[in-house]
């Protein structure tokens, strides 16, 4: 669950990305250009797919779906299978059923709620970037297609973060992979497949609705 909102909160708010001084490197020239392509958006949707290493164990826990964010701190994750769950903003509170639960805990969305000091800016909300993280390396593969950005935090800006891997489009400056490293040795990743900037979505698909038979409990 941790990890997981490590991951939401890298998803919930926008890469409002500041030039630094100075010459910008290859890394910091692109991760602009991506803060400034979804500065603007206002929707976004995407297919995605989630894996995530359940440590000790050496399993690795997947699920796949659709995913959805709007602004103000928004989002709406629809999973496949009979063992959904439920991950649902809607710019109050923040939503987690999981899978065969009776209850479903609701906190309010905030940086509090959402894992403290996580940087909570990679599509929508607020602060910059890179005052919290630094490119430590931009490599590129699949011939100049994609990049990977290798991300740290600086200070304590993002005190449970020990890496990021943001797998970017070189031309289009997309999202396509997150990768998130905790400090507690927690892994997530995420990949993401048929990306769209500002889709239409209906005035009502971020609302909660409970489902029948479960309790909402806040925690």
């Amino acid at each position: 669950m941790r990890t997981f909102l490590l991951v939401c909160a890298l998803l919930l708010l926008p890469l409002a990305v500041s030039r630094a001084a100075g010459p910008e490197n290859a890394g910091e020239a692109l991760l602009r250009r991506v803060g400034e392509r979804y500065a603007v958006a206002r929707t976004l949707s995407a297919k995605f797919r989630q894996e995530i290493p359940l440590q000790n164990v050496g399993i690795v826990r997947k699920a796949s779906g659709s995913v959805y964010f709007g602004r103000p701190l928004k989002m709406r994750w629809d999973y496949k299978g009979p063992e959904a769950q439920m991950f649902l903003a809607d710019g109050r509170y923040f939503y987690f059923r999981p899978a065969g639960s009776s209850q479903v805990i609701r906190r309010g969305v905030d940086e509090k709620g959402l894992g403290g000091k996580i940087p909570m800016l990679l599509l929508f909300g607020k602060g910059e970037i890179t005052t919290l993280f630094r490119v430590d390396a931009a490599d590129q593969r699949k011939d100049g297609e994609e990049t990977v950005l290798r991300l740290s935090p600086r200070d304590d800006g993002a005190p449970e973060v020990r890496r990021i891997d943001l797998v970017v489009g070189t031309a289009d400056a997309l999202i396509r992979e997150i990768h998130v490293y905790d400090r507690l040795g927690g892994e997530n990743h995420l990949y993401l497949t048929e990306v769209t900037v500002n889709p239409s979505l209906p005035a009502d698909f971020f609302r909660f609705r409970k489902p029948a038979g479960v309790s909402v409990v806040d925690g």
